[in-house]
């Protein structure tokens, strides 16, 4: 029986975290759960689970649980959670995962934000508490399952992208999408910030920058490519030309079920099994770099190192925020995202507060450009 806090335990990856968990109360037992702002979800919660703590990130003192960054951490490092899943959108779960490396605990990652902004510090911290770090992306995990018992590196790793509800669009008609538009994603069901990200394929370049920082690659060994499908998931290619894919029905709950269990596996029925026949055709494109340009800015961040990856994801943040709000229209995010990058001097990633100081002089130079205030 091993503890498990779940960190956003509200959103997408949350649901899904607790679909499994249900599936194997012999195995695991919830000990912490913490939400964003939503008491109301998370005291429904807490009465079906009977955690022995749960806090908010965000609300005030008749809220009903402790709440704010620190009550957060206290879950991250709850005395008896083995496993943390970290399900955070945002540079907000940076610091919780960080916290639990430290405390010297599994961190199953769906918070890409932390990895992106701060790769080098979540290794550092993994070193110094002795935690370890497993990915929860379908992508991430599928990369994992690949190398699980090779005992060599790989020479290219090829992530999959959807291609988002636009992959077929003229650029014009992709610059003009409405919100609605943006959040009907073909393949998966996400919540509404990764699914524009999606959409711009701003997504892909966030995981390749965490797929840089997860199996130790330069960016020219690292590929994506359009597969609108969503069956494979990731390719992985070794220095003798061989190449392993993993493939599945899209759902998160299989990466989830895995990196609570990585190495081994457990029986789960609740999965869906795959049918190479129901499968179908599957298909492979190239990525159209110049519709969706918010792809190479985050890759020429991911290269650029220090604090621009930092940037590109608080700019991304801004902008995606703004969009959703109905400030700016979709091709706008982009060009929020590149200006931002355009003014800012690549600095050194050193500790924590070179993060946060990146990231807040990004927030208020994209809100700047998005015209609204950050």
């Amino acid at each position: 029986m091993q503890g498990v806090a779940l960190l956003g335990s509200t959103g997408s990856i949350g649901a899904s975290t607790l679909a499994v968990l249900r599936r194997h109360p012999d195995r695991f037992r919830l000990v912490a759960l913490t939400a964003g702002r939503n008491a109301a979800a998370l005291a429904a919660q807490v009465a079906e689970w009977r955690p022995a703590y749960a806090a908010l990130a965000q609300g005030g003192p008749d809220a009903g649980f402790p709440a704010g960054h620190d009550a957060v951490l206290a879950a991250a490092t709850h005395p008896d959670a083995q496993i943390v899943v970290n399900a955070v959108v945002g540079a907000a779960g940076l610091a919780a995962t960080l916290a639990a490396l430290r405390a010297g605990k599994r961190v199953a990652l769906a918070n890409k934000e932390s990895l992106v902004t701060a790769g080098d510090l979540v290794r550092q911290a993994a070193e110094a508490g002795g935690g370890e770090l497993v990915p929860v992306d379908s992508e991430h995990s599928a990369v994992l399952q690949c190398l699980v018992g090779h005992g060599v590196p790989p020479s290219r790793l090829v992530l999959t992208a959807s291609g988002g509800p636009f992959r077929e669009w003229e650029a014009a008609r992709v610059r003009a999408a409405t919100v609605a538009e943006a959040l009907r994603h073909p393949t998966w069901r996400m919540g509404a910030k990764i699914t524009v990200d999606s959409a711009t394929l701003a997504n892909k370049a966030l995981e390749l920058i965490e797929a840089h920082h997860l199996f130790g690659l330069g960016y020219d060994a690292l590929e994506a490519v359009v597969h609108p499908q969503s069956i494979v998931h990731a390719l992985v290619e070794f220095c003798d030309g061989s190449v392993l894919a993993q493939v599945g029905f899209p759902t998160m709950e299989l990466p989830i079920l895995y990196a609570l269990t990585h190495p081994h596996r457990l029986p789960d029925a609740g999965v869906p099994r795959f049918d190479p026949v129901a499968a179908g055709t599957l298909t492979f494109e190239p990525i159209r770099r110049d519709t969706f340009r918010a792809f190479d800015l985050g890759l020429a961040a991911g290269r650029a190192g220090g604090t621009a990856p930092a940037v590109f994801n608080a700019a991304n943040e801004v902008a995606v925020a703004a969009f959703l709000a109905g400030g700016i229209p979709f091709g706008r995010i982009p060009e929020i995202i590149g200006a931002t990058l355009d003014a800012h001097d690549v600095r050194p990633l050193d500790d924590l507060a070179a993060v946060h100081a990146a990231d807040a002089w990004a927030r208020r130079r994209a809100g700047e450009e998005a015209g609204v205030p950050c």
